[in-house]
């Protein structure tokens, strides 16, 4: 059985000590116990725990669910992020199974990094080996606990940065409930789908704040096209929904009454699983941090891969898939079951570069 490997890697420095070390271990208590009751995360998932102050140090190997037990975490000194990430990169060599001529390896790993504090030593070295040769190898979630934390210095290794933004006992369950659930739904996706893209759990921006990524470049999109990623929910195949902003010189009617600019609808597209070789500035399959509303579309098709008549269905995890008159939809994206209810406002969905 291929496995799931999940790391855990948190700062147990002196700032943690007291309430947010306590939630912390109660909160992987939590967790552990929500997953044993998962047939999916049954199946796939073991995790590690690395805790990380001055030194790094693992306070359990790579474990099945079912024979994992949380360790009592521990306090130090300093906040070696640089340390940390090294000490992670070494333990995936040991740890994680590759792929052979024989038998396939574990899929992707996740590491949910949670710190509360700036880092105590240089970071620069570590964190470019990460991006060199872990980052595409791995999900990484890093989390900071707080705001005292730099979290522009997080953007540098992963684009899922997350603040949680209070301290107190109920902002920590809520965050460990969510972690759980992006657990559970990344398995079902790997149980059901035989992907393992990373699926997070839709969260409360009362809980949870995410990062963008300040200090790039802003990803530049052709914004004489909107083009829809969706994927066809009957058989799984991705599809491409092109629109335009201006067919021709007698062509108005891409103009809304307020000046605006909308974009009319030019074909629906399947194409097949080589489109993601060929992609940058993708998160999950979607241009992070780019989107349109379809107030500004002119034109809704049916997909192009199967008779379903809706092409653009949007699931909780933010991707866009094809609708029929079934009761019960089953996104391919994240593998969850989910009901669509007509609306006659427009909504935000993703759209990819052009």
């Amino acid at each position: 059985m291929r496995r799931l490997p999940i790391y855990f890697l948190i700062d147990v420095s002196e700032s943690m000590i007291g309430e947010p070390l306590q939630h912390v271990q109660s909160g992987m208590e939590a967790i552990i116990k929500e997953l044993r009751t998962d047939p999916y995360a049954l199946e796939t998932v073991c995790i590690s725990i690395i805790a990380f102050a001055g030194k790094a140090k693992k306070l359990n190997s790579m474990e099945e669910l079912y024979n994992f037990y949380p360790p009592k975490l521990p306090i130090g000194g300093g906040t070696s992020l640089g340390n940390a990430m090294n000490f992670l990169m070494n333990d995936m060599d040991l740890s994680i199974r590759k792929t052979t001529l024989e038998a396939k390896g574990d899929w992707k790993p996740i590491v949910f990094l949670f710190t509360d504090g700036a880092p105590t030593d240089f970071t620069d070295t570590a964190f470019s080996k990460w991006n060199e040769k872990y980052r595409k190898g791995a999900n990484l979630i890093a989390i900071s606990i707080g705001d005292n934390m730099d979290t522009r210095i997080l953007t540098q290794i992963t684009d899922n940065v997350l603040q949680l933004k209070d301290t107190d006992e109920v902002s920590f369950k809520e965050f460990f409930k969510w972690v759980t659930a992006s657990i559970k739904t990344t398995s079902m996706s790997i149980s059901d789908l035989s992907s393992d893209d990373l699926k997070l759990a839709p969260f409360s921006d009362d809980i949870l704040n995410k990062i963008e990524m300040e200090m790039n470049a802003p990803i530049k999109v052709d914004e004489n096209f909107a083009v829809i990623l969706g994927k066809c929910q009957k058989t799984s195949q991705p599809y491409l929904l092109k629109y335009q902003k201006r067919l021709d010189s007698n062509d108005f009617s891409h103009l809304t009454r307020l000046g605006g600019h909308k974009f009319k609808f030019v074909g629906a597209y399947p194409i097949d699983n080589s489109y993601f070789d060929m992609v940058d500035g993708y998160a999950n399959g979607s241009l992070s941090g780019s989107k349109i509303s379809t107030d500004e579309l002119i034109g809704f098709p049916s997909c192009p891969c199967c008779s379903n008549h809706i092409a653009i269905g949007l699931c909780m995890c933010g991707s866009i898939m094809c609708v029929g008159d079934e009761p019960m939809s089953h996104c391919p994206w994240c593998g969850i079951q989910v009901s669509f209810k007509g609306s006659d406002g427009g909504m935000d969905i993703g759209r990819t570069r052009g």
